[in-house]
This record gives structure tokens, C-alpha cells and sequence, in this order.
């Protein structure tokens, strides 16, 4: 299966500082690039992979050091206990969907196939991306495409849908692109209609829900000077990552002690985030839009109890 190359790889790899005798965890598997580089790593040590999309499977390397667990990274917990893998020396998350999921026609990640519009990362899951244009009342559409897609015209767009869809199913994504078109802006087409299913996507597969609560358990299962390396690709993610690494909200709260100290479960290694080499984007461009940010455990921070 071809799967993208692994974005900032060694920018990765350098951000865990990887203990050859140590544990280490990729809550987002995909073609395995980031895990096979982690494992060439490790002597001793293991790695546990998550993959909620079975696709994922077939990439999985066979080495007695590593463990592929094929569900959503939200029981990152649960299956690290499972698997006697708490504490962990290191979490790697290149959040996003992989380049063999966008290739997948009848998976409806790509406007450049007309499929039904489904958009689940899991197929087990049961909403899709019809369902929800079909089916959720316009003040729910209008959420999803105003906060999830940051449109400006998220209401115009709700309100085309629950019109058409009076007149019959919309089911494919040429049909939605077609609806939509009219809202387009000329030479930014593509633009547009990326936003528009990444609203969808991320409804769909609860992106931003799921992604809080694995980076909250983080708190539970990394040891003290252990790194959380994470990799986003849109604001949305890397706002709450961001936030979450500085003051241990999502909101970017801060809590301080009597001496006015921040008291926060992690420490960020860079105040800024990293972004992929011009050589990197000349060959890979997915890339472009990547943010990483990478943090240690602190061993005095403060670990907020988290029940989802």
C-alpha cells in the first residue's frame, strides 16, 4: 500500500529522544514510516502503534518489539494498560488523514473522485458525511462549516443544503461540490471545497473531541521527562495542542502557585513550532502545512484527572 513519505521525520525522531531500552507509543500509525524509524531505534525497548482505519494492518512490520492496536487512539489508556506499556518514555501523533485515504476513491476523502460521501477514518463507525448532510438541522450545519472549516459563508452554505436536499438525497461529493459551487471563490476552488469537507471530516470522525481526550490521558501514561510529540496540520488542532502543552488547557488557562509559578503538566522544548525544510518541501508536499510541537513531562506538573 502506498502511503505518504512521514512528514519531519527526523524533526520527530529527534523530538522523542529516543531511550533504545525505552517505550514508546504512535497513536497514529498509517503507512508506519514514523514507527519503523522509531523501532530501527530501539534495542530492548517497544513500541505500541495505534490504527483505528484496518487498512493500516497490512503495513504493520513484523517485530517482536511492536504491538499494532487497531482502535481510535482515545483508549490510549486502556490499551497501554492492557499491554503493561505505563509509563511511557514517549508519544509521537501526526494527526490527519494519510495519503492512501485520500486516494481511496470510494472512501470520499478526495475531491478529486466522485464518491458517496462518506468520510469515516473508521468504517466500523456508523455516522457519515451523508448522513450529516442529509439529515442535521441547518443551525447544526452551520456550526460545523463556521467552526470547523472557519468559513465566513457558513450560513449561506447551511442554508443551500437544507434546501436541496428537499428535492432529493445529495449522496455523492460531486453532487455537494456541484451545490456548492456557486459559493467558490474563482482560482480558489480548491481552497474552498477542502475546508468544506474538512468540516465534514472532522464531524464525522469527532477529530478535535477524540484528540483532547488522548492528549489529557497523555498526562496518565507518560513518565516525568518523558516528550508528547505532535504533528498538526490545521489551526483547530494546533490551537488546542499549543494550548494544551503550555498551560495544560484547552483553552490556554493558566493555573499558578502562591509564587505566581504556572503549574502545568508539561513543558514546551520550543516556544515555537517547527515547520518542514525547504528540501522537505521540494520532495513532500504534504508538508506544507504541518506544525510540530513537542513538549516534556514535567515531574512536578500538575495532572488533571480526566473521566470522558
Amino acid at each position: 500500500m502506498m502511503y505518504h513519505n512521514p512528514v519531519m521525520l527526523q524533526e520527530c525522531i529527534d523530538g522523542l529522544a529516543i531511550n533504545s531500552a525505552g517505550t514508546y507509543v504512535d497513536v497514529t500509525f498509517g503507512g508506519g514510516g514514523h514507527s519503523r524509524a522509531i523501532l530501527e531505534r530501539l534495542s530492548s525497548g517497544r513500541l505500541i502503534a495505534f490504527d483505528q482505519d484496518a487498512d493500516a494492518l497490512a503495513n504493520a512490520p513484523s517485530d517482536p518489539k511492536f504491538t499494532l492496536v487497531n482502535q481510535n487512539f482515545r483508549y490510549l489508556t486502556n490499551f497501554l494498560r492492557l499491554y503493561k506499556a505505563v509509563p511511557a518514555d514517549g508519544i509521537l501523533a501526526d494527526l490527519g488523514i494519510s495519503s492512501w485515504q485520500i486516494d481511496q476513491a470510494d472512501r470520499g476523502f478526495s475531491t478529486r473522485y466522485d464518491a458517496l460521501l462518506d468520510l469515516r477514518m473508521d468504517r466500523r463507525s456508523g455516522l457519515t458525511a451523508r448522513q450529516i448532510v442529509n439529515q442535521y438541522p441547518s443551525e447544526d450545519l452551520i456550526r460545523i462549516f463556521r467552526e470547523y472549516g472557519e468559513l465566513p459563508n457558513a450560513y449561506r452554505i447551511a442554508m443551500k443544503l437544507s434546501a436541496e436536499r428537499g428535492a432529493g438525497e445529495i449522496s455523492t461529493t460531486a453532487q455537494l461540490m456541484e451545490i456548492l459551487k456557486p459559493f467558490a471563490e474563482r482560482g480558489r476552488e480548491n481552497k474552498f471545497f477542502a475546508k468544506v469537507f474538512q468540516s465534514l471530516r472532522i464531524e464525522v470522525n469527532g477529530e478535535l473531541e477524540v484528540l483532547k481526550e488522548m492528549l489529557m490521558q497523555t498526562t496518565r501514561v507518560l513518565k516525568p521527562g518523558g516528550r508528547l510529540v505532535v504533528l498538526t496540520y490545521h489551526s483547530l488542532e494546533d490551537r488546542l495542542v499549543k494550548n494544551f502543552m503550555k498551560t495544560g488547557s484547552f483553552e490556554g488557562t493558566e493555573t499558578k502557585d502562591f509564587f505566581g509559578n504556572l503549574i502545568a503538566p508539561f513543558r514546551p522544548v520550543y516556544r515555537k513550532p517547527l515547520t518542514a525544510s525547504e528540501e522537505e518541501l521540494a520532495v513532500n508536499n504534504r508538508a506544507r502545512s504541518a506544525k510540530l510541537r513537542i513538549a516534556e513531562r514535567n515531574s512536578d506538573g500538575e495532572t488533571k484527572e480526566y473521566h470522558p
